[in-house]
């Protein structure tokens, strides 16, 4: 079976309803925070913590905040009156926090948002929100290196051509081009927490960062409740410069996986046919042919990292914001941040069934790698006849003129062997166990196991 995307954790996280969730677990905390320094009664604290763990935030609680949004043309307002309009009902009522049951003043719900601005509760929502969606993706990456460095072992010494411009270069094993991909989760991994550290900072600091209306043992009390640092200094926002970084490392991630992506499609090809992605009982890769089988997950990788890579790029448009704040960059975060989140999170899980399911075809490698009949061992010839006392420049000239013409004649002529071992310099140069010893593959990756060794592989 084609492994499908199985983790809707990263939609749920971004839904509107848990995002308000986080809005009014920001509020709460607020609100015990000032009790504690004495703005505010303590039991105002202890019932607005009590009712606002019974409150509901569903689909009837959104269409609220939005009816109240289509008149006042602002979320947080919309949001904070809903809430303080049900606290105060439920409180009244003695029961569950229900739709509208009571008026707006009078009772504990005007100390919500008190002595704050709305991004003290949206960036450290949000905050809270993308170290959350970086642990979700931690997690799928490290479950991706996991079978990375399985196959790396698997294919250690399964032999294959290394392309370099598309041309064959020499040889390799799968299991190098496996320890690759997997040294690019090692760094990916590292990027990932050096970006969740940066965003992992809230700030409830008032208008313009300057905690006229709230005290800093607010945002220390906030932030430590919600596992956040309190930024050291902020204007009326984070620096949208923490949130590029982090769009950053997704896009950086999302383009290896790109990277991957296109190397399958590139083995994949009917003339090259070394590794095919899964495909699955009764699925069909073509309305008219039905011989194909495309690789159209990796196709869909692909494309999907160019969205996550222009996402990165408005991510470093958000950063120049006027003065202490403007707005251009909360329209774009609400598209980017849980779109970027979301589809590196899918790319993950969908890359990493891909390569669970990968067929390898170990002997089409081995064909591929002697269908230029041994060109590929130019660079041990070179040597060989320079160690022998060939200049280099002369060595060059006869091998590169030897695979020249074993190249123009591949299929029907004398192999490149066969010419060097004609060849009257190379005759004399080397004898026929020296040069038969040329063509060993073996030779090539001697010190491949170095790799494996750093590599924790070995």
């Amino acid at each position: 079976m084609i492994p499908r995307y199985t983790r809707p954790a990263m939609g749920d996280l971004w839904s509107t309803a848990h995002r308000y969730r986080r809005w009014l677990d920001v509020e709460v905390y607020a609100t015990q925070a000032q009790a504690r320094l004495g703005r505010i009664p303590a039991e105002v604290a202890e019932r607005v913590t009590r009712a606002s763990a019974a409150l509901v935030i569903d689909d009837a609680f959104v269409r609220e905040v939005d009816e109240i949004e289509a008149v006042v043309r602002h979320d947080v307002i919309a949001f904070v009156t809903v809430v303080a309009r049900r606290l105060d009902a439920a409180l009244a009522e003695g029961g569950t926090p229900g739709r509208n049951h009571g008026a707006d003043g009078g009772g504990v719900g005007r100390y919500i948002h008190f002595g704050l601005t709305s991004y003290d509760v949206v960036d450290t929502a949000l905050s809270s929100l993308m170290v959350e969606a970086a642990d979700m993706i931690g997690a799928g990456l490290d479950k991706l290196t996991a079978v990375l460095a399985g196959l790396a072992r698997k294919h250690r010494d399964t032999l294959m051509v290394a392309r370099t411009h598309g041309v064959h270069a020499e040889p390799t094993t799968f299991g190098l081009k496996m320890a690759l991909w997997y040294a690019d989760g090692l760094r990916n991994s590292a990027r990932l927490r050096v970006a969740r550290e940066e965003i992992a900072v809230g700030r409830l600091a008032g208008a313009v960062g300057t905690y006229a209306s709230v005290e800093p043992a607010v945002e220390t009390y906030v932030c430590d409740k919600l596992g956040l640092r309190p930024a050291p200094v902020s204007t009326q926002v984070l620096q949208r410069d923490r949130h590029a970084a982090y769009l950053g490392a997704l896009a950086i991630l999302a383009s290896c996986l790109d990277r991957y992506a296109v190397e399958i499609r590139s083995l994949q090809r009917t003339e090259i046919r070394e590794v095919e992605e899964p495909f699955a009982e009764g699925q069909k890769g073509s309305s008219a042919m039905p011989h194909k089988r495309n690789p159209v997950g990796c196709e869909q990788i692909s494309g999907l990292a160019r969205v996550v890579r222009a996402n990165a790029g408005a991510a470093l448009e958000n950063i120049g914001l006027w003065h202490e704040r403007d707005i251009s960059n909360s329209s774009v975060e609400r598209i980017i941040i849980p779109d970027s989140t979301g589809l590196v999170d899918y790319l993950l899980d969908r890359f990493t069934g891909i390569m669970e399911g990968l067929t390898v075809f170990p002997e089409r490698m081995r064909r591929n790698l002697d269908l230029t009949g041994g060109l590929v061992y130019s660079q041990r010839v070179l040597l060989a006849l320079v160690d022998a006392g060939l200049g280099r420049e002369e060595a060059y000239e006869i091998v590169q003129r030897q695979a020249m013409a074993a190249w123009r004649e591949m299929d029907e002529g004398p192999t490149f062997r066969d010419r060097l071992a004609a060849d009257p310099t190379v005759k004399a140069a080397l004898t026929s166990a020296a040069l038969d010893a040329c063509f060993d593959p073996g030779w090539y990756l001697r010190n491949a196991g170095v790799v494996f060794e750093r590599l924790g592989l070995a």
